[in-house]
């Protein structure tokens, strides 16, 4: 069962129906739940092979009816936003830098329906939080809560936030990692999609949700040709006029340069690029 469905079903069950009464409005609490699974998507930072780190403090601005509709509820509703985002960053295997809050904001230039939603990444002066371990039984470094504050002895501390834009050819926890280059041999290109591998043996690989794509991916969020990734010296990939655009290592972009590790998401998918030696 998806996160956003587990969402609904406890929402269903809170305050004897009262939410139900509430969320008639416009703004519906799934669409602010996959709104920030998509805000953690899409500000994800690469950190090493072991960590990718997405924000952990999110404000969700609204319109004034809808904010003084929500409002009595603001606190019972942020904790179960925080919670979903916790299953989601589970599920994904991404880390946070302290603890995870959702506020709900009064936005005037907003009409009803309508929301906003801003993310930030903030340190924990504490982290405590015991790692959780991975379907496979495996203790992540530092789970899917807080990054330790400092790696095995001898290694240095961890800083406080995130570098920007992450470590060039780092990979996030629970992808293979690339095999070592090998003198001599030729390059070999590959893009991982829900733990399914894809060669790329052609110059050009171009994903979509027609048939017609030569990697076809089933998102309802994925235009029929969506963009094409282009193997060299260096790689790239560019987007083919999608109607939601590409985010690649966290940024909206048109067209970007590929190294190994690098992070595409196409709709609610995410791509994993690879590129080897040998």
């Amino acid at each position: 069962m998806g996160v956003l469905k587990k969402f609904e079903q406890r929402l269903e069950g809170l305050v004897n129906g009262t939410f139900a009464k509430v969320f008639k409005s416009e703004v519906q609490p799934v669409e602010i739940a996959g709104a920030l699974q998509r805000e953690c998507d899409n500000n994800a930072t690469i950190w090493n092979r072991d960590r990718t780190v997405v924000p952990n403090d999110f404000i969700v601005e609204l319109s004034a009816p809808d904010h003084e509709r929500l409002s009595p509820y603001s606190g019972q509703l942020g904790d179960e936003l925080a919670g979903m985002v916790r299953d989601y960053a589970k599920q994904q295997r991404y880390m946070f830098m302290g603890p995870i809050k959702v506020h709900l904001e009064k936005a005037d230039d907003l009409d009803t329906g309508l929301y906003r939603v801003r993310s930030r990444t903030l340190a924990s002066s504490t982290n405590q939080q015991v790692p959780a371990p991975d379907p496979a039984g495996r203790q992540a470094p530092g789970g899917y809560g807080y990054p330790p504050a400092s790696g095995p002895a001898g290694a240095p501390p961890m800083p406080s936030t995130p570098p920007p834009g992450g470590r060039p050819g780092a990979a996030p926890y629970g992808e293979r990692p690339a095999a070592a280059p090998m003198a001599g041999g030729r390059t070999r290109y590959w893009i991982e999609i829900n733990g399914n591998r894809h060669q790329i043996s052609r110059p050009t690989l171009v994903l979509g949700r027609s048939t017609d794509a030569d990697v076809r991916i089933d998102d309802p969020g994925v235009s029929r040709r969506h963009c094409e990734i282009r193997t060299g010296t260096p790689s790239t990939i560019q987007d083919l006029g999608s109607t939601n655009g590409i985010v690649v290592d966290g940024q909206h972009t048109t067209r970007a340069t590929l190294r190994d590790g690098s992070r595409i998401v196409v709709g609610s998918t995410t791509i994993i690029y690879r590129q080897a030696e040998g």
